[in-house]
């Protein structure tokens, strides 16, 4: 390589450099000039695309807009209006780098119309390639248009990285999703050639806007979220643990309304659902939060979707701490979808439906709700022992815990209440339990529903709850032979520098030299576990997420495999008065909606839909 001199670039060339990080596809540009819009005080956005934005996409606004001399300075780079004091470190716009106008014109054909509301007239400003043409004047209404035609054509070589046009267009949505989340007073709708693809008009509370783009069962399965502390606010709503998706597509985080990407956000949701969701599912959200422009930097990466807070630990623990109280609120309230889903399921198997309302009523599993009044004497409770699960003759009183109410008290009220009308029967949330089907499935009688519990899935939970607040799992135990294990400089630093936190675990290790380290001591919980795996597992999640609480993970991982092994199975005969006993217990575990692998431990079948699934009712 021969030796060059030291030059300044090209005016043209840095900005087509910055159009690189910025402007890298239709939906980042928009992304851009959307910013721009919200900025402005708009109440009205509209975006237009061609062929997935490669060859036109266009923004207009109502808002403020801009002066001849502010429309002639707005394509200079590093020109904004958006930091008064130049403070980088108290941001309180979107947009305020000044570099996606210069950028996009450098690399596309640029044409901006604008007109303030207290003008007569409207300026337009035309840049192709980034050469700009005098500011001329132009019939338009109050507010701005931003019209980018031909994007890269100035950078050929960077269009054959586009995709096709139906994931631009797809890109595009979920940009355009995420800004209308954050701004529900504003009405955005979005359009192509043949119609109107997203239209989202104006509404008076959060929950409606999340609820126009997530869809409206998430209305019926969320939880309102809000807390406080020390400044920083948290808003929103997540959806219950068996409310989820496949994939994160569906979690929205805002800070200070814009939508970021972070690692420590995401890993705190990661640890308030640990244990209530599988690994391969992800939870529904979007979670709002306010924290003081001076605590966070969003000046991160050119693209703003990066933030860095001043506080992490803070922000991790309002989170978790946050999302679980919320979540424990809700007992063991499961997804309105599931019932739903399973009716839906039962009707495609269904040749046609039945013409008649004059069904014959069952009255089979009747004379097991009377035989179990009269032969009730004693409050029967659930125990997690599996030697009393033998196949021999049933146990009819089984020790689990002490629930705060017993099956009893409701059996009192009801038997009391025998002389009133059925209506007026109080039944206990989740029922009483009528019969067992197949040795796996409970099926229980609420007043206006019929309810089928996963007998191993619910007592799994149980079991787990259990194990998690016994608090003896986190007491040390001393290794007979000290594990020495080998791991990188970084991994060892990382360990080593977390080694209180680790202590208060159960964890006793220390440097053994070179990159080597000696466990001493560890939790009682992990006596049978591969030490030198946990290790080497704990240092990578703490160096990719800067996270000792995901140790706890690690714990209740084990605490997992441990309550699947431990509770009773499938195929387990239950008495009457062990379901109820199992029924009742749940109504006392905050949790036990889900089992631990996210799976719903229990459908509810209301009523009114099971009459129209034999069409007893239209």
């Amino acid at each position: 390589m021969t030796n060059t001199s030291i030059r300044l670039l090209p005016q043209n060339l840095i900005n087509q450099i910055a159009a690189g990080e910025v402007v890298e596809r239709p939906s980042a540009a928009l992304k851009e000039l959307i910013e721009n819009s919200i900025d402005a005080g708009s109440s009205q956005i509209s975006i237009k695309i061609q062929e997935g934005g490669k060859t036109y996409f266009s923004v207009t606004d109502n808002g403020k807009g801009m002066s001849k001399e502010e429309l002639n300075l707005a394509i200079e780079r590093h020109a904004t209006s958006k930091l008064p004091d130049d403070d980088l470190f108290c941001i309180n716009f979107l947009g305020f780098r000044g570099e996606a106008l210069p950028s996009i014109a450098s690399v596309a054909k640029l044409t901006i119309t604008s007109r303030q509301k207290e003008a007569e007239d409207a300026w337009m400003i035309k840049v192709e390639g980034g050469i700009k043409e005098e500011v001329a004047p132009a019939p338009a209404p109050f507010g701005t248009t931003v019209e980018v035609r031909d994007l890269f054509f100035a950078t050929p070589a960077r269009l054959k990285f586009l995709k096709s046009t139906q994931s631009e267009t797809l890109s595009i949505k979920e940009t355009i999703n995420r800004l209308a989340m954050a701004y529900p007073h504003i009405h955005f709708s979005l359009s192509d050639e043949k119609r109107t693809i997203l239209n989202y008009p104006p509404v008076p509370t959060l929950l409606a806007r999340v609820t126009q783009i997530i869809g409206k069962a998430f209305d019926e399965n969320a939880l309102a979220i809000e807390s406080e502390y020390e400044g920083t606010r948290l808003t929103g709503f997540v959806g219950l643990p068996t409310y989820t998706r496949s994939t994160s597509q569906d979690q929205y985080l805002f800070v200070n309304g814009r939508f970021v990407k972070d690692k420590v956000l995401i890993g705190a949701i990661r640890g308030a659902f640990q244990g209530l969701i599988s690994h391969d599912v992800h939870p529904v959200l979007a979670l709002f939060l306010s924290v003081p422009p001076q605590e966070v930097d969003v000046n991160v990466h050119p693209a703003k979707i990066e933030v860095r807070f001043s506080n992490a630990a803070k922000i991790r623990g309002l989170l978790v701490s946050t999302i679980r109280s919320t979540l424990a609120e809700q007992g063991h309230r499961t997804s309105s979808t599931i019932g739903i889903g399973a009716l839906e399921k039962s009707l495609s198997y269904m040749p046609s439906a039945p013409k008649t309302n004059h069904l014959s009523q069952l009255s089979s599993f009747e004379s097991n709700e009377s035989n179990f009044r009269s032969t009730y004497t004693e409050k029967p409770t659930f125990s997690t022992s599996n030697s009393i699960f033998s196949e021999s003759k049933p146990q009819r009183v089984i020790q689990f815990c002490e629930p705060s109410y017993s099956v009893k008290t409701y059996e009192d009220k009801a038997l009391e209440k025998e002389t009133t009308s059925p209506q007026e029967e109080d039944f206990p949330p989740l029922g009483f339990a009528k019969a067992q089907l197949h040795k796996t499935y409970i099926i229980s009688q609420t007043k206006d529903s019929i309810i089928i519990t996963d007998q191993h899935a619910a007592h799994e939970r149980l079991t787990y709850e259990k194990l998690i607040k016994n608090q003896t799992v986190l007491q040390g135990q001393l290794l007979l032979i000290p594990e020495i294990i080998d791991l990188s400089t970084d991994e060892v630093d990382i360990l080593l520098s977390r080694q209180e936190e680790l202590n208060n675990f159960g964890f006793v290790l220390e440097a053994f030299g070179g990159n080597s380290i000696v466990v001493r001591e560890i939790p009682a919980l992990f006596s049978k576990t591969n030490i030198s795996k946990l290790i080497q597992d704990l240092a990578d999640t703490i160096k990719e997420f800067d996270d000792t609480i995901l140790l706890k993970d690690k714990l209740t991982d084990i605490c997992a495999r441990m309550a699947c092994h431990g509770s009773v199975r499938a195929g387990r005969v239950l008495t009457i008065e062990e379901m109820n006993a199992l029924l009742r217990q749940m109504e006392e575990c905050s949790t036990s909606g889900q089992c631990i692998h996210g799976r719903p431990t229990y459908i509810e079948l209301k009523l009114p839909d099971v009459e129209r699934l034999f069409g007893r009712t239209k």
